[in-house]
């Protein structure tokens, strides 16, 4: 279960990403205003604040570590914080797994998310938590944060033009090195790779294939198949979903597809935060345009890969979860 210090730290991470970014807006509108200095060295000293504490919470997790955190290497799905973005506000909020299969009460991080489009967690040292997020701007922009061994947070922007991508998402490692990798769903329905490196960067994008365009939606979050590979689900337009196994080679990830089943055109959003009912398997979060929230436990069988849908929260309809 997570801790209050263990939510303080990521909250920490994704509070001064965001502190990142609002400082260079208001860097770019006091130029137009015709005071640059004072009111871009106002948003970096917020955004040394903000670094300060983080890393001062950080200090807290590291010293509770081997009561918080499961040893690193030992775990292949982790159990990431759903992020929902306040579609009024823009106010990010993080609902943390409560371990039992749902999530605890929403927790308030206090920074808009207005300059994001999404938010992207790794663990890349598979202690089952995230150490790493990749956070991809409206802009194009995508860049990587992470805090090293001196309890400092540090970001680099990674790439630029990622906003010709529709979808981006995370499902784990796809050709079985340590750390997590990205894939892209064009505007064309092309998927491409990217692998990722130690430090966040990426490596030369891969063509997976054409014709993804078909899908309304794509998911995933480690293993759902008991195979130790990262797999993915996709839903067509017509609500079908779609199984694509993980097969380890980076250069031809995914197998031919096998159908889960219809009627999932029921949900408006589909999503994975990993392993949500703490039994090592990944499972998949299904939105109704209601706001009605379910869970849907993976079984680890290609065969079955879900158990029966179980109803988990109401009202996040408010939301665009990430």
């Amino acid at each position: 279960m997570f801790t209050d210090r263990r939510r303080r730290a990521l909250r920490g991470v994704l509070a001064a990403t965001a502190v990142s970014a609002a400082m260079a807006a208001t860097a770019g509108t006091a130029f137009a205003s015709g005071d640059p200095a004072g009111a871009a060295q106002r948003a970096q000293q917020q955004a040394q604040q903000q670094a300060e504490q983080q890393a001062e919470q950080q200090a807290e997790l590291v010293q509770g570590a081997g009561r918080l955190a499961r040893a690193a290497g030992s775990v292949e799905t982790p159990s990431f914080a759903m992020n929902a973005v306040d579609k009024q506000s823009s106010e990010l909020y993080m609902y943390f797994p409560n371990r039992q299969g749902a999530f605890d009460d929403r927790y308030n991080v206090e920074v808009s998310f207005d300059a994001f489009a999404d938010s992207i967690n790794v663990d890349n040292d598979k202690d089952g938590y995230s150490d790493g997020t990749w956070s991809l701007y409206k802009s194009g922009v995508l860049s990587y944060g992470w805090i090293d061994d001196q309890l400092e947070y540090h970001s680099k922007n990674v790439g630029t033009a990622w906003n010709i991508y529709t979808t981006v998402l995370s499902p784990g490692s796809l050709g079985g090195a340590q750390e997590a990798d990205l894939i892209g769903l064009d505007k064309a329905g092309d998927l491409w790779g990217y692998l990722g490196n130690p430090d966040g960067t990426l490596g030369e994008r891969t063509r997976i294939g054409g014709g993804w365009g078909q899908y309304t939606q794509l998911a995933g979050q480690g293993d759902l198949t008991g195979d130790g590979k990262a797999d993915i689900v996709a839903r067509d337009k017509t609500g079908v979903l779609w199984l694509y196994r993980g097969t380890g080679d980076y250069k031809a990830p995914f197998a031919a597809r096998t159908q889960v089943g219809g009627g999932w055109n029921t949900y408006d959003r589909l999503l994975s935060v990993g392993d949500l009912d703490a039994d090592g398997r990944a499972d998949l979060i299904a939105r109704k345009p209601n706001g009605d929230l379910y869970r849907y436990s993976g079984t680890g069988d290609a065969g079955a890969v879900f158990q029966k849908p179980v109803k988990i929260g109401n009202g996040f309809q408010i939301y665009n979860l990430l």
